[in-house]
């Protein structure tokens, strides 16, 4: 995923910087609001704060080494690509189809907690765990979105710094089949 995701964001980036930043909220006026980038705060604090239960994650959080670079590469490439997908595909698709905020915030969410079951593969409390989990997170970010003004630059922000200090964690802790219920 690393690899593909890698190479559409830049592809995109190299191909048209400006349009592909201004397209992702960074530049030309539209990189949010202020409580949107507060409520990005605090989904960030709390998120990694509630991941931390877990001590695999709380070890690995701030912990820097070759897993740690690899998440970090992993998570720039994941909250752009997505948030493009779950907050700007979906959302505007659903707005532009007069679905409700409440519609489109609760569908992001529960779209980002499906493909999220794949934790499931080696244990099914996991993959509930991680549906559950990032379902709630999606809804956050889905917020975070629509109180930017449909800003993408909160959401990739909060989505690539959560991504980066649990994902070490959450492998690791998957690796030794430490993941239940939430």
């Amino acid at each position: 995923m690393i690899v593909l995701w890698g190479s559409f964001v830049i592809v995109n980036f190299f191909s048209n910087p400006i349009g592909f930043l201004s397209y992702l909220g960074f530049i030309n006026g539209n990189s949010g609001t202020i409580l949107g980038w507060a409520l990005a705060l605090l989904t960030i604090i709390i998120y990694c704060y509630s991941a931390s239960k877990l001590s695999d994650v709380k070890n690995y959080m701030f912990r820097m080494d070759k897993l740690k670079v690899v998440a970090i590469l992993a998570a720039i490439f994941a909250g752009i690509m997505e948030e493009i997908i779950y907050r700007k595909w979906i959302i505007d698709y659903l707005n532009s189809h007069d679905y409700s905020i409440v519609l489109q915030v609760i569908l992001s969410g529960f779209a980002f907690g499906i493909i999220h079951l794949m934790w499931g593969i080696k244990n099914i409390k996991a993959g509930i765990n991680a549906f559950i989990s990032t379902s709630l997170l999606g809804v956050a970010l889905a917020i975070v979105y629509v109180i930017s003004e449909r800003s993408l630059a909160p959401c990739i922000i909060a989505h690539s710094i959560i991504t980066a200090l649990i994902e070490p964690g959450l492998l690791i802790a998957a690796k030794n089949n430490k993941l239940d219920y939430w």
